[in-house]
């Protein structure tokens, strides 16, 4: 299974900082629904945009546009979720004791530890399975720097120069829109490229 992109780590690392904004959580009922939406990025990159709307049809067209303002386009339903798969992932920092998280990740039932170039840890769990492994590997003095259940592509699609930029700005862009609770990509982008304004 390839790594999670280093679009989500940065995206995920701006969640834990409450560095993004928060979005009023809206109940279930009232005429609310959760929608899903999917399509192609600049350089064919998979996006999956999941939201909550009481119309479908205006935050579809707010998407559709989005996609089309960056470069992208819309897909149909399944046009890039089989990418996907829902995991329990949490990450450890550079500096972590891998060898030792290793033995007890995997004694918990985690599926799969993975180091980055970095250094930095993900252990990957059944989603099922995730409560368990997490208290257990916190138990064990293994505190993950973030933990959740979340889409991982699996497999990633490097982009640089202008592509990657254009891709940065329709995450950004899908992000901000108020109906927007999550965007997963399979998008790799370079540090420089993430580092500009």
């Amino acid at each position: 299974m390839a790594g999670h992109s280093n679009w989500a780590s940065i995206r995920r690392r701006k969640m834990a900082n409450a560095a993004k904004r928060e979005k009023p959580v809206r109940a279930s009922g009232g005429g609310f629904e959760a929608v899903r939406f999917e399509g192609y990025g600049p350089g064919g990159a998979a996006v999956v945009v999941d939201c909550v709307t009481e119309s479908r049809s205006r935050t579809g067209t707010e998407i559709r546009d989005v996609f089309a303002n960056h470069g992208g386009n819309l897909g149909a339903s399944g046009s890039v979720s089989y990418l996907f798969h829902t995991v329990g992932l949490m990450t450890y920092p550079p500096g972590t004791n891998e060898g030792r998280l290793l033995q007890v990740a995997l004694e918990a039932g985690a599926e799969d530890v993975i180091t980055s170039a970095d250094t930095s840890i993900e252990v990957l769990a059944d989603p099922v399975e995730f409560e368990t492994v997490l208290a257990i590997l916190t138990g064990s003095g293994f505190a993950p720097a973030t933990a959740e259940v979340t889409e991982r592509a699996s497999m990633v699609t490097p982009l640089s120069g202008t592509a990657a930029e254009l891709m940065v700005h329709l995450l950004e862009a899908l992000e901000d829109l108020h109906d927007v609770r999550d965007v997963y990509s399979n998008v790799e982008i370079s540090d420089e490229v993430l580092a500009r304004p």
